[in-house]
């Protein structure tokens, strides 16, 4: 059994930002009060139990953090309203959302305030989705495919943005673009809003599956840029399983592979990349 690692596989920068700025928080000596956290700094359920222990507290809605306290703003951002919300009940903000929401943010701010409606590419539910869509200035329209977009019904005497999820599959998006252009009569400017570590991180995992017959995907289940690589593995015809620990490795089944793959999301931490890899050399050992 051979094993091959993906260079990008562990945390992205904006996820070092976020917990960075986390950090430093907790180490200030002047830091007296209790940190709030309105959401998961970032989708890895190992990271929000580590803060946790160390008395940082995840809520979910933001009359559950009392007047006067530190929040902490979470990678993926909130929505405009909200954070007006906390400024005005005297809350401390600490923004650690992701330079690239941020970037998104403000494209899709600039380019519906003259009237654009916003066509975005995303998964509805998603937080970074309820913030970028906060930044529109009109009408919004979400889809999670070419195929949801397909559906849409577009008028030709409007005028439209496109922009995606910073976490979404290119591929997709390209299609996306491709089929809006083809509708001559739609008025379309498209905003190029995928982090380019997304970007990357697919096309390697694109090329580790054609050298692999199985590949592994780590991260969180909640990680929409973890559950998209698992998506774009299978897509290219290699089988792909999506665990959050080395616990969770099909042991027996993966012992007659000849070679596997390993990758994982941006929010995953290296020390759970390092463990599965080191479960998967020791299976390898084990078969020699």
């Amino acid at each position: 059994m051979e094993i091959l690692k993906a260079q990008r596989a562990g945390f992205c920068m904006g996820v070092d930002l976020a917990l960075c700025k986390l950090n430093a928080l907790i180490q200030q000596a002047e830091q007296r009060n209790t940190i709030f956290i309105l959401g998961s700094i970032i989708h890895n359920p190992q990271v929000v139990r580590e803060y946790a222990a160390k008395g940082v507290i995840t809520v979910n809605s933001p009359d559950e953090i009392p007047a006067g306290s530190t929040v902490v703003i979470r990678a993926h951002g909130i929505a405009r309203e909200i954070r007006e919300t906390l400024e005005q009940r005297g809350i401390r903000i600490v923004d650690a959302t992701c330079p690239k929401v941020t970037a998104a943010c403000m494209q899709i701010k600039k380019h519906t305030a003259n009237g654009r409606a916003l066509l975005l590419y995303g998964e509805a539910t998603h937080p970074e989705v309820q913030c970028l869509l906060s930044y529109a200035a009109g009408e919004a329209l979400v889809f999670d495919s070419c195929q949801g977009c397909e559906q849409l019904n577009l008028d030709p005497a409007k005028q439209y943005c496109l922009a995606a999820q910073t976490t979404q599959d290119k591929d997709i998006l390209q299609s996306i673009i491709d089929c809006l252009q083809q509708r001559k009569e739609l008025d379309v400017t498209i905003l190029h809003t995928i982090c380019d570590a997304t970007r990357q991180r697919q096309e390697e995992a694109i090329l580790l599956a054609d050298k692999v017959d199985f590949v592994i995907v780590a991260g969180g289940y909640e990680s929409s840029n973890t559950r998209r690589l698992v998506q774009v593995v299978r897509a290219h015809g290699t089988e792909a399983l999506h665990i959050e620990s080395a616990a969770e490795l099909p042991l027996d089944k993966l012992r007659h592979y000849a070679r596997i793959g390993l990758t994982a999301g941006a929010s995953t931490p290296k020390e759970i990349v390092n463990e599965i890899e080191r479960v998967l050399t020791s299976l390898q050992e084990h078969n020699c």
